[in-house]
């Protein structure tokens, strides 16, 4: 079994962030992360290739120099190889554009093997559109299984379950598919020190655009089919009520639940 994780480097959740005036997000700041969620994709993908027992987990991310940091990550935690795809061309891509580079990355390494499972996060912390995974899908002619909580392959087939607000459901596909994960998946593992070690002589292979066949005009920037048209900072709150705790502020809070008809 082949198992393709498709992973982002992010800025930190906490730190400042921004747009430039190219309308993307300011990516230089030296505080990139892995996605949050990715580390839950990367945790399913490794439980589900420990229980197929001969199986390959890849890392697959897209973006600068330093996307490769992500996929150092998931090497850590234990994929075995990871594929960075690095063209300027590629910057700037909107989810459509991101899910037709994925796509082609995924077609490519299928080339030395069927992939039987692309497992992505349900989402990335810096633009939250949730895009990705369907367009990526889409783009492989999968089935879509997404917001997935718990992941079993067995027979040719995948079932995962996913929570919902007042009921919990169960959907199945044939291989190959792709699985979105939420984040109320597993709780992902840290990378000890073996394993750190070990990420360092696990192989990277870098692709361009060309290497992929895709157009440079039909993603990044130029095949953008989005578009900002301005941003700005969000406002300073100017409503903010401070209750200094001298033995009552349970009683003031409640109070104020009462009169904004809050409680």
């Amino acid at each position: 079994m082949r198992i393709v994780v498709a992973v982002k480097h992010v800025p930190d959740i906490q730190a400042e962030r921004g747009l430039g005036p190219d309308g993307r997000m300011v990516r230089d700041g030296g505080d990139g992360t892995l996605n949050e969620v990715d580390e839950n994709a990367v945790e399913a993908a490794l439980v589900v290739a420990e229980a197929a027992g001969d199986a390959e987990v890849i890392a697959l991310t897209m973006g600068p120099d330093d996307a490769v940091d992500a996929a150092r990550r998931a090497l850590q935690m234990g994929a075995h190889r990871a594929v960075h795809v690095l063209d300027e061309a590629a910057a700037g891509s909107d989810a459509l554009g991101t899910a037709h580079v994925l796509a082609a990355a995924v077609q490519r390494i299928a080339q030395d093997g069927p992939v039987d499972l692309v497992v992505t996060g349900m989402a990335a912390t810096d633009g939250l559109t949730s895009l990705v995974p369907a367009a990526l899908a889409a783009e492989l002619g999968m089935a879509s299984l997404t917001l997935a909580v718990d992941i079993t392959v067995a027979g040719g087939r995948v079932t995962v379950r996913r929570e919902l607000d007042h009921a919990d459901e169960t959907l199945r596909a044939a291989l190959p598919a792709l699985v979105s994960v939420s984040d109320r998946a597993n709780e992902a593992r840290y990378p000890n020190f073996a394993g750190i070690m070990a990420a360092r002589t696990k192989p990277v292979t870098v692709w361009s655009l060309a290497d992929l066949g895709v157009d440079p005009g039909s993603v990044g920037s130029a095949g953008a089919r989005t578009r900002i048209l301005s941003a700005a900072p969000r406002p300073a709150r100017e409503d903010r009520v401070l209750v200094t705790d001298t033995g009552d502020a349970g009683v003031k809070l409640a109070a104020y639940l009462v009169e904004h008809k809050l409680a």
